[in-house]
């Protein structure tokens, strides 16, 4: 197994700023990697039956840096890959536009596709990042480390 470099070997990256899916892949990017896999989540235009108009995120940074970072070591771990990045977006992300991206390098594909899909279910398990979706009739929040949609019984106007 390759010793563990953080700095290195692992790029994480959490801000308001539209992503830059070009970093994460030169990061990655190296002479000893024959395979790439790049996992980007992008805001689609509709949710549960719903029309969605946009997405907001909200993470706890200094404690999503820090579970960012124990995934980013468990894949290194696991599968033996050579680098990660993993960048996530706060903030309004408009239909269309990334809010998440992973990319991993490996030499081989197996274990890139394998690290990566992982980072994912991982990131929704136990980074505190949360996801509210707009529609045209209201929003609501969904639970990312749990995956149940949070929907109050009742709506409240603070206009």
């Amino acid at each position: 197994m390759k010793e563990l470099d953080i700095e290195t070997r692992i790029h994480l990256n959490i801000n308001h700023k539209q992503l830059n899916i070009n970093d994460s892949i030169n990061f990655v990017t190296n002479n000893s990697s024959g395979a790439i896999a790049i996992f980007l989540g992008n805001t689609r235009d509709s949710n549960l039956g719903r029309s969605v108009k946009f997405l907001e995120y909200e993470a706890y940074e200094p404690m999503a840096d820090k579970k960012l970072l124990q995934i980013a070591q468990e894949m290194l771990q696991k599968w033996g890959i050579n680098k990660v990045s993993i960048q996530h977006r706060t903030g309004k992300v408009a239909l269309g536009e990334t809010s998440l991206v992973v990319a991993v390098s490996s030499e081989h594909r197996k274990e890139a596709f394998s690290a990566c899909e992982y980072s994912i279910i991982r990131i929704k398990e136990i980074v505190p990042i949360w996801k509210k979706e707009y529609y045209k009739d209201g929003e609501i929040w969904i639970g990312s480390q749990s995956g149940i949609v949070f929907e109050p019984k009742t709506k409240v106007d603070f206009r």
